[in-house]
């Protein structure tokens, strides 16, 4: 009877650590696959024909160790570039995205419509522009032995979103005042007696 209590508790006690061990590991491991920025992009009230054949990428930590993460998803629209960027434009504003002055925002010239948005501890770069095959040069001399770009990838725009933290985006801190150059507040004095 006493081997029996003894293997009870046993089951009991090995039955609680797994419980207790697995659970905390599975949420860990699942809050590490799934992106609260990745979610907020999902959330977008955005029509089907705007948001086709998304990828993701992620780069960084999580935890902005050495360097923060940043999330970016490429979708692929039906309808023309203009028509896309205001849908987005939209749908941010109405997720709660607030239009952004970052300067600068772009950091180069594009082709194409691009804005910065935040909403609270995040940044977003919106990107929205023409197929590469529409956006290249129509006069450029083509190669007689480049394959001809495929009917489907010359229709509709290229939507792209990059998601930071607040905190890792350099345009979110204040610009030093610039500072006087030394001549400026040391003028020589031979240069002022020549006048």
């Amino acid at each position: 009877m006493r081997g029996d209590r003894q293997m009870r508790l046993a089951v009991l006690i090995g039955f609680s650590i797994l419980l207790l061990g697995l659970l905390p590991a599975f949420f860990a491991v699942r809050a590490q696959q799934e992106d609260p920025a990745f979610g907020l992009l999902d959330e977008l009230p955005v029509p089907a024909w705007a948001n086709t054949a998304a990828v993701d990428e992620v780069s960084g930590s999580r935890w902005c160790l050495l360097e923060c993460r940043l999330r970016e998803r490429t979708t692929r629209s039906e309808q023309p570039a203009e028509q896309t960027a205001e849908v987005y434009r939209e749908a941010l504003l109405a997720s709660g995205w607030q239009r952004w002055d970052a300067r600068p925002c772009p950091e180069q010239k594009t082709e194409g419509e691009y804005t910065c948005w935040r909403r609270d501890e995040l940044t977003l770069d919106l990107w929205v522009r023409p197929p590469a095959c529409l956006a290249a040069n129509p006069e450029a001399p083509v190669e007689p032995k480049a394959a001809a770009p495929d009917p489907e990838d010359c229709e509709g725009a290229l939507v792209s979103m990059k998601i930071r933290d607040a905190i890792a985006d350099e345009r979110t801190r204040p610009r030093p005042a610039p500072q006087p150059s030394p001549t400026e507040l040391y003028p020589d004095p031979e240069e002022e007696g020549s006048d």
